[in-house]
C-alpha cells in the first residue's frame, strides 16, 4: 500500500498560516492535495454555489484556490473528475482554522461544513481548529498525531470529527460533546456618510459557556484539546410525536 491521500480544506483562504502549517505536517505522513478558497469565507456554513461559475487557480503543486464556499471547494475536488484528486481521498481535512468551532458554531463554520461535506460523501473527515493565540505549529504537529490515529483506525465507516485547541502550546486530547456557546447577540444600526442605514451583525465582545460535563466548551475551558463526533443525521426523534400530533391536528381539520 502507497502513503494516504489527504484533501485539505479550509475557510480562511488557501494562504491562510493555519492551512500551511497543517499541510506541511500532514505531508510527513500522507499526499496530500489543498483545495480551498480562494479567500476567506468565515461562517459561510454548509453553502453551495449552484447559480454560477466557479473559477480556480493551481498556486503552486498541488495546491489550487477555488472563488466558492468551503463546501464548493470539497465538492469540486470529489466530483470534477481527476482535474485535482487522483483518486478518491482516504480523509478529508479541514482547518487549521484561525478561531474556535465549539458548540453551535458548528452549524455557522466554514471550516466544519468542508469537512462534513466529505463526511456526507461517506469519507472520513475531521475539521481543526485553534485559539487565535495557540501554538500553531504546535497544534498542527498533534493534529498530525489525530488524523494518524484515524487512519490506523481498522473501523473504515464515515466519521466527522471536530477537533479545537485551546491558547496553549501543547495538549492533552479529551473526547467530548457539543456544549454551548453562549454569545452577546446583537445587531448595530448605523448610518453611512450619505445618511442610509446599514446593518452591522454580531453583538459586543464576549463569549461564555457552559460547564456541563463532557462537554467540549467545559473541557476547552479546562485546557483540553477536544475532540468531537458530529452527527449528520439531523432527525429529531424525540420530537416525533409532537410531529404526528400537528399532523393529526391538520389532518382533522381538513375533514
Amino acid at each position: 500500500m502507497g502513503r494516504p491521500l489527504v484533501l485539505l480544506s479550509n475557510d480562511d483562504g488557501v494562504h491562510a498560516l493555519g492551512l500551511v502549517a497543517l499541510r506541511d505536517a500532514l505531508l510527513e505522513i500522507a499526499d496530500v492535495i489543498t483545495v480551498a478558497p480562494e479567500r476567506e469565507q468565515s461562517a459561510a456554513s454548509h453553502a453551495l454555489s449552484l447559480h454560477r461559475p466557479l473559477r480556480f487557480s493551481e498556486t503552486s503543486p498541488a495546491v489550487f484556490a477555488v472563488d466558492g464556499t468551503p463546501a464548493d471547494c470539497v465538492y469540486v475536488a470529489l466530483f470534477a473528475q481527476t482535474r485535482f484528486l487522483p483518486r478518491r481521498p482516504d480523509m478529508v481535512v479541514s482547518g487549521l482554522n484561525n478561531g474556535l468551532n465549539l458548540g453551535s458554531d458548528v452549524h455557522y463554520s466554514g471550516t466544519v461544513a468542508a469537512a462534513r461535506e466529505a463526511s456526507l460523501r461517506g469519507i472520513r473527515s475531521i475539521a481543526f481548529s485553534a485559539d487565535l493565540k495557540a501554538d500553531v505549529a504546535a497544534a498542527a504537529r498533534l493534529s498530525r498525531r489525530i488524523v494518524t490515529a484515524v487512519l490506523e483506525d481498522s473501523n473504515q465507516s464515515p466519521m466527522l470529527l471536530n477537533v479545537n485547541f485551546p491558547a496553549a502550546t501543547s495538549w492533552t486530547v479529551k473526547a467530548t460533546r457539543l456544549g454551548t456557546r453562549i454569545y452577546r447577540d446583537g445587531v448595530e444600526i448605523r448610518q453611512d456618510p450619505r445618511g442610509r442605514e446599514y446593518l452591522w451583525l454580531g453583538g459586543p465582545p464576549g463569549v461564555t459557556h457552559d460547564s456541563d460535563e463532557d462537554t467540549d466548551t467545559a473541557a476547552f475551558d479546562q485546557g483540553f484539546a477536544t475532540v468531537t463526533p458530529i452527527s449528520l443525521d439531523p432527525w429529531d426523534g424525540a420530537s416525533q410525536s409532537r410531529a404526528l400530533a400537528v399532523a393529526h391536528t391538520v389532518n382533522a381539520g381538513a375533514q
